[in-house]
């Protein structure tokens, strides 16, 4: 069963949800004096944090203070929190917060590197919060678009995106934001189609049948809405249709990541043998989750991915997506990828090209 591990019926609670959505938004406008505090009532003192390239993984206040809330804090001083999709649900006994949406601010300062711009911005993010018995988070997972920083302040160090660059909306129904807990079966459903659509991509055969005509024409066309949008990360940027995501980015990126061929239940022990599976797996009413860190394990072995050529090294890509599901299949999917981590595992170093880019000293 593809949904094992979800419990539909051990969703949080509306008060649950509502509180964490609440300390979520307080931290983010917490003045610098005021960090300490906000994440005290929000975290465990003992909290694993993982956080997107160059912030990575980390354990306790004190660091996530000091390497993330503070510099980003520091860097936008009118910081505010605008969720476009939060969610709830149980996977594999542990009690989850899915959310999504962006960071808005005036960058006042310099982030990681990046200039300041003196205007407004917008800072993506995908985030998934563990949360503890006593209500407070004890692991949390941040996908932040730092390459689409670098973009808004003019460094960008790549080749442009195939699709295109852009603030991602709010779900066509307007309903991402679920504070009370929604029609189990619905979430169940919403779920199972989701997991049958990733089956349908992992059994592909990219060794005999990569082509657009043979992605086009595979059962993952049994999922996606006539008018599916697919929002990627910087680097990749957003697609319409099944068309647009085959040409945009599914193609492209199966040419340049060689990942492990055979059965779905094939393929998936060869991800779990190299560390890369998902730590979520849920659904709420018309939406569903699901991340890793890592959840995709490749090699880079073809071209063209980024503008770059293959390096042939092993990869391992942190990932998340959130899917809203519209007459009866997938009509929306948002795709938090940490695009710094995975440049770096290629061998480019996105960073140090911005300084170049700048004329900082290395």
């Amino acid at each position: 069963m593809l949904t094992e591990g979800f419990d539909p019926d051990a969703s949080p609670s509306e008060q649950l949800r509502q509180s964490v959505l609440e300390r979520l938004r307080l931290l983010a406008e917490a003045p610098q004096s005021g960090l300490e505090a906000a994440l005290s009532q929000l975290v465990a003192p003992d909290m694993q944090w993982y956080a997107s390239h160059p912030m990575n993984g980390m354990i306790g206040t004190d660091a996530a203070c000091a390497h993330i809330w503070r510099p980003l804090t520091a860097a936008f001083p009118d910081l505010e929190r605008r969720d476009t999709i939060f969610l709830g649900g149980c996977y594999q006994s542990r009690t989850m917060i899915a959310a999504l949406g962006h960071y808005c601010g005036t960058m006042q300062g310099d982030w990681l590197g990046i200039p300041a711009t003196r205007k407004a911005v917008y800072l993506r993010f995908g985030e998934v919060w563990q949360i503890g018995l006593d209500g407070r988070a004890i692991a949390a997972y941040l996908l932040w678009d730092v390459l689409d920083m670098m973009r808004q302040a003019g460094v960008w160090p790549l080749a442009p995106s195939l699709g295109i660059e852009e603030a991602w909306p709010c779900p066509l129904a307007v309903d991402g934001v679920r504070l009370a807990p929604s029609d189990a079966r619905q979430g169940l459903a919403s779920l199972e189609q989701t997991l049958q659509m990733h089956k349908a991509l992992a059994q592909h055969d990219d060794r005999n049948d990569l082509s657009r005509e043979g992605l086009l024409s595979m059962p993952q066309r049994d999922h996606w809405h006539d008018r599916m949008m697919w929002y990627g990360p910087a680097g990749i940027g957003t697609t319409r249709g099944l068309d647009g995501f085959v040409d945009g980015h599914q193609l492209p990126f199966r040419i340049a990541f060689s990942r492990p061929q055979g059965s779905f239940q094939e393929v998936t022990a060869e991800r779990a043998r190299h560390g890369a599976g998902h730590y979520i797996r849920i659904g709420d009413g018309p939406y569903s989750v699901t991340g890793g860190w890592p959840s995709v394990y490749a090699r880079h072995t073809g071209g063209g991915f980024c503008g770059m050529p293959p390096s042939g090294k092993p990869v391992f890509m942190r990932v998340m997506d959130f899917y809203h599901h519209h007459q009866g299949l997938i009509r929306e999917n948002w795709v938090p990828l940490d695009m710094l981590d995975l440049l770096r595992q290629t061998g480019f170093d996105a960073l140090a090209r911005m300084r170049s880019i700048l004329r900082l000293p290395r």
